[in-house]
């Protein structure tokens, strides 16, 4: 495996090794050992997939301490463009944001650590995304900021993507305090 850093200290690109041949391909999407020796130590207790059509926007979800989760995401299946916004008080980089394009094609994967927000925004239909988590679901330590907020700035693309009225409500960035 190869990691990638970002401008945004402790946020990773993960690029596997891919075997391919006339029959497909493999890869270790995950390894303890591996992913131990790239620094990153945590223990994942909870993998997640969903399932979207083009022009769906998911986020930009978190979830406050005690039941903060760092997150190893990719796409499996079809294309998006993912997102993380360093939401960490302390950080160099509070409020920024980076984006990347995750796909089948180029099996890239991004290492999210606590302390960040996160959306992604489906650009095919029947796009799968999977994630493993650092720690549980916690409904109480669930929260989010609004996806288009004009103080992040993100270049997300698209005017009116599809939302869940959950998405529809989040917190300005301006009003926004952040636990991390």
């Amino acid at each position: 495996m190869k990691v990638i850093t970002t401008p945004i200290n402790d946020l990773y690109i993960i690029q596997p090794n891919i075997f391919e041949d006339d029959r497909g391909y493999f890869y270790e999407s995950y390894n303890k050992v591996t992913f131990e020796k790239l620094g990153i130590t945590k223990d994942f207790v909870q993998d997640n997939q969903s399932l979207s059509q083009k022009g769906v926007l998911r986020g930009l979800h978190f979830q406050n301490p005690p039941f903060a989760q760092g997150k190893l995401v990719r796409a499996i299946k079809g294309s998006i463009l993912d997102v993380a916004v360093d939401i960490r008080k302390n950080s160099t980089t509070y409020g920024h944001h980076f984006d990347i394009i995750l796909n089948e094609t180029n099996k890239t994967m991004l290492w999210i650590p606590e302390g960040f927000a996160h959306g992604f925004l489906t650009l095919e239909d029947n796009t799968i995304f999977s994630y493993k988590c650092t720690n549980v679901f916690n409904k109480e330590s669930e929260d989010s900021i609004i996806w288009n907020d004009t103080t992040l700035d993100i270049k997300w693309g698209i005017n009116a993507p599809n939302l869940s009225q959950k998405d529809k409500t989040g917190k300005h960035f301006k009003d926004f305090e952040s636990m991390f």
